[in-house]
């Protein structure tokens, strides 16, 4: 598979998975751009390997995490409505509820936030996530459970806290 053919059949599933990476589609275009760039300038070797994919998708890891970067800290929209003491589910609350949590996302330490979203947007084991990450599945179930933690601790909304997976579950 070429370059372009691989940018043609993947480019929105990794624009997708950077997106949830850094919260916002803007900083995810700036990422993955930068990641295309070298692995044009690399792709005779790139191309190569068995899962190119998975390489591109370790170096976008890489360069979220890279202390180049600025963290960019989401503020959420809005709160959604309430009826008798309960949020509504119309369209509106879903989005507001999903502004939540990627604003409390995003105020996690940056390999928090990677695991995470590798875990649970990606569906990878730990093992992958630790060879992504360069580091033991030990400190991938760590983090997971540190950043859940935080994530339970920080919602206003019980109904969000409680849709959070429970630690150790994966």
């Amino acid at each position: 598979m070429g370059f372009e053919d691989l940018l043609k059949q993947r480019l929105p599933a990794v624009l997708r998975f950077a997106a949830a990476l850094t919260g916002d589609r803007a900083s995810a275009e700036d990422v993955v751009q930068e990641v295309l760039i070298r692995v044009h300038q690399r792709w005779d070797k790139i191309g190569r390997l068995d899962q190119p994919e998975m390489y591109i998708r370790k170096m976008i890891v890489n360069e979220f995490l890279s202390s180049r970067r600025k963290l960019r800290r989401l503020v959420p929209s809005g709160r959604g409505s309430e009826v008798d003491g309960r949020v509504t589910s119309d369209h509106a609350a879903r989005h507001a509820d999903r502004d939540e949590l990627l604003g409390e996302l995003a105020k996690l330490p940056r390999r928090q936030r990677a695991v995470l979203v590798l875990r649970y947007y990606e569906e990878l084991p730990d093992a992958a996530i630790a060879e992504i990450l360069g580091c033991a599945p030990g400190t991938v179930r760590s983090s997971a459970s540190r950043a859940l933690a935080t994530l339970r601790i920080e919602m206003r909304w019980p109904q969000l806290a409680a849709a959070l997976p429970e630690e150790g579950k994966s």
